[in-house]
């Protein structure tokens, strides 16, 4: 069942969109097709909702509305009577996307993948994929630090990233900002058009998972998602990989794959089950009974020199067991 809420045409604050009682796939993994150009800032690809289904909306590169604005990411959250899509945004500074660790700079919590200097955007070489250097020439360098480890896409519930606005975060979604643009709009129009972006066809792995621009669905440069979900250089990760709000925050690594956990429950648990290392059947003691008899034999009569007890076998002891993170 899905409540369709109108989205606020005024962005004084993040709009909300569709509500419904399904939570959305996790997030598929996938590599950052080349920035196309100077002052294109990144837009991570999110699962958007139509027809009773998700569809994933491809990530892609987009030129600001104006210089000196970021990319607030939207991300769905758990509320009152469903999952809520909050709508991303434009504005001088990235407010909060729910702890979602979109990946390619979009950690968490604010975007590590870029900045603006002097109306000409520069990138970080650790998160963004350059193929053309020589084109690009305002770039540096910075280690990036991902507030969630996960591939979880929304925010709140019993699974989801659990993830507050720091006070900022508040103040910046509260202030007036700008809607996505016809570019971003048109974007998701056109993957919602293609069946094969569809959880229910693509079951969770997408086969456009990112665009080289907005709308180029059948371009050359579009990416396909990876058929197992792991983390690639610079990439989004799970919540044993990526990052949901931790206690310790986990390095990103130097580009960003996307990455889903195929089970939301699984990794809500943080950690799969442990598999005990086989351990070979226990070989039996002889007489084991009469040793460990608290009391005398019943006969009383002199008894031949006692024989040593033979000794329990070595596997009978204890075994460890492989435990993976």
């Amino acid at each position: 069942m899905a409540l369709i809420c109108a989205p606020q045409t005024s962005f004084a604050q993040v709009s909300v969109g569709v509500a419904i009682n399904l939570a959305p796939p996790p997030l598929p993994v996938y590599e950052q097709p080349p920035l196309p150009g100077p002052n294109y800032i990144w837009t991570p690809g999110y699962w958007a909702y139509a027809g009773g289904d998700y569809y994933w909306v491809p990530g892609t590169w987009v030129l600001a509305p104006q210089p000196g604005y970021l990319w607030t990411p939207g991300y769905w959250a758990w509320g009152p009577s469903g999952y809520f899509f909050h709508v991303g945004y434009w504005g001088p500074q990235v407010g909060f996307y729910g702890g979602i660790n979109y990946g390619y700079g979009y950690g968490g919590s604010g975007y590590q993948g870029g900045r603006w200097d002097h109306g000409v955007f520069a990138y970080n070489r650790s998160v963004t994929h350059i193929s053309n250097p020589a084109a690009i020439h305002n770039v540096y360098n910075e280690r990036v630090v991902n507030v969630t480890n996960t591939h979880v896409s929304f925010n709140g519930g019993n699974a989801g990233v659990h993830a507050v606005p720091t006070a900022a975060e508040r103040q910046y979604g509260a202030a007036p900002h700008v809607a996505p643009t016809a570019e971003q709009e048109s974007h998701m129009h056109a993957a919602a058009a293609d069946r094969n972006q569809f959880a229910s066809v693509n079951h969770g792995a997408p086969s456009v998972a990112a665009t080289p621009h907005p709308g180029a669905m059948h371009d050359a440069g579009a990416v396909r998602a990876n058929a197992a979900p792991h983390p690639g250089p610079g990439a989004a990760v799970p919540q044993t990989q990526r990052g949901a709000p931790q206690a310790h925050p986990t390095p990103a690594p130097n580009r960003a794959a996307m990455h889903p956990a195929p089970h939301v429950a699984a990794q809500a648990a943080g950690h799969p089950a442990p598999h005990p290392a086989p351990r070979p059947a226990p070989h039996p003691a002889p007489h084991v009974a009469a040793q460990a008899a608290p009391h005398p034999a019943p006969h009383p009569a002199p008894q031949p020199a006692a024989r040593p007890a033979p000794h329990p076998a070595a596997h009978g002891g204890g075994h460890q067991e492989d435990r993976k993170q």
